[in-house]
């Protein structure tokens, strides 16, 4: 780690977010169709017009080279930079984190950021079978301290930190298994989510076992889905004041990649990168001057992926005292209401949409599920291999969630409890005017209403 003085970045915010709905993969929409529906969406609630945007970040795990530049150009063809990012399931966030520095540092005022992504049913799969897993060294370290058995490997990862976690702190199958069931009741209240369904803590429990403590229904499944947002200047929003109030500060924010600890410790724990989330909390939450995540963060969306990886993760970030995130769990602190209360897409774990439910909930907007009185909240992502990316939202006028910001005029509905469309006069508002190809667009438009 390098020991040199940084310099801090300038304020970085983001102005507007758009989502699709989360669906299982069926190849019903493509990744053209996820995007621009999620761009569109995002530039509408920033009132801005693609001509606005100076960069482009394009998020996703599978597909080719350069689908960002497919999805963007629909947007426009204004000759902009766009990147293309690959970081695991931290992929959305890592792409927040670079438009983030671009903004901060001064390289632009205005960065687009989109995650899409086009999956295969199923459990994941490795798509290079001729070269070696990025991840092998993980797993063979997990046979070296725990065996392997025939489930999904990630399953086994994750609920060999679980079973570490009840051996070393006292830990029930029970606990897991109530993130499970809070997590599918929030879901329930989200639109956007995937599952719909409310289960009880005993329908959760006799689910089919994955991998114990694991059962089905405490793993979130594949999704196709999009997500996007846009993340602009200080210099830009001071020149336009009337839209501060919408406006979600980054305060604090770390991407960072795992310690020699996840090999050294030989620990199930330690291999989930418990580490790396705990040291990037520790700096995102300095940065953003928050001295404890348990007494100062109100609402928090982290990286849910199994039930499991909430429990450790809920001790790496601070939100508990070390050892103690069953307890939290048992105490209720995990929902709305508790001391965390968190408002889960957990049906997702899309980077972006966590992004987009915390400014909703800063916003005052998420008013269904609403965690009253939030003026900080915590966003964790977290990608085996690895990657982290801990973030810390504020508002911009630095008022709580119980001062709801206006509606967007434009929307016409509230995006944060509602998964509408849009039409076809909004999508010439948010449209290049000086670089847009309707060849580039093609057919995608018509695709989109058609699934409204």
């Amino acid at each position: 780690m390098s020991k040199h003085k940084k310099k801090p970045p300038s304020p970085a915010y983001v102005l507007g977010v758009g989502l699709t709905k989360f669906v299982k993969p069926r190849g019903k929409a493509d990744y053209t169709d996820l995007g621009f529906e999620a761009g569109v969406k995002a530039l509408l609630d920033a009132q801005l017009n693609y001509d606005d945007v100076d960069a482009g970040v394009a998020c996703y795990c599978y597909g080719d080279s350069t689908c960002g530049q497919r999805v963007f150009y629909q947007f426009g063809m204004t000759q902009i930079p766009i990147v293309n990012v690959n970081n695991n399931c931290s992929t959305g966030s890592t792409g927040l984190a670079m438009a983030r520095e671009m903004v901060g540092f001064g390289a632009k005022d205005v960065v687009m950021v989109v995650g899409f992504e086009k999956m295969a049913p199923g459990a994941l799969q490795s798509v290079w079978k001729e070269r070696e897993n990025p991840t092998q060294r993980t797993v063979d370290m997990m046979r070296e301290i725990r065996g392997v058995t025939g489930a999904p490997a990630t399953a086994q990862m994750f609920g060999n930190a679980g079973r570490e976690y009840m051996e070393k702190y006292g830990a029930e199958a029970r606990d897991f298994a109530e993130i499970a069931r809070i997590n599918h009741a929030h879901s329930a209240k989200n639109p956007y989510s995937q599952f719909q369904t409310v289960y009880t803590l005993d329908q959760i429990l006799s689910s089919p076992t994955l991998h114990a403590p694991l059962t089905k229904l405490q793993a979130c499944p594949t999704s196709d889905g999009a997500a996007a947002a846009i993340v602009v200047s200080e210099a830009f929003l001071a020149a336009r004041p009337h839209l501060r109030a919408q406006a979600i500060l980054i305060a604090g924010q770390c991407l960072a990649t795992d310690a020699a600890s996840l090999f050294n410790d030989r620990s199930s724990i330690s291999l989930m990168g418990f580490d790396m989330s705990k040291h990037a909390a520790e700096v995102a939450l300095a940065e953003a001057g928050v001295s404890s995540a348990r007494d100062e963060v109100q609402v928090c969306e982290l990286h849910d992926c199994f039930s499991a990886n909430e429990l450790i993760t809920l001790d790496a970030l601070g939100l508990c005292e070390p050892g103690k995130a069953h307890e939290m769990v048992r105490s209720g602190d995990i929902t709305y209401g508790g001391r965390t209360g968190k408002a889960m897409m957990a049906d997702t774990r899309d980077p972006l949409a966590q992004c987009a439910e915390l400014v909703w909930q800063l916003r005052g907007w998420a008013s269904n599920r609403l965690v009253q009185g939030a003026k900080v909240a915590l966003q964790h992502n977290l990608g085996l291999g690895g990657a982290v990316v801990v973030t810390v939202y504020k508002r911009a006028d630095g008022h709580s969630s119980n001062e709801v910001v206006a509606a967007v005029p434009h929307l016409g509905y509230n995006p944060a409890t509602e998964a509408r469309g849009f039409t076809r006069e909004q999508v010439e508002r948010v449209r290049s005017r000086t670089g847009r190809s309707e060849w580039a667009l093609g057919d995608t438009l018509r695709r989109v209403e058609a699934r409204f």
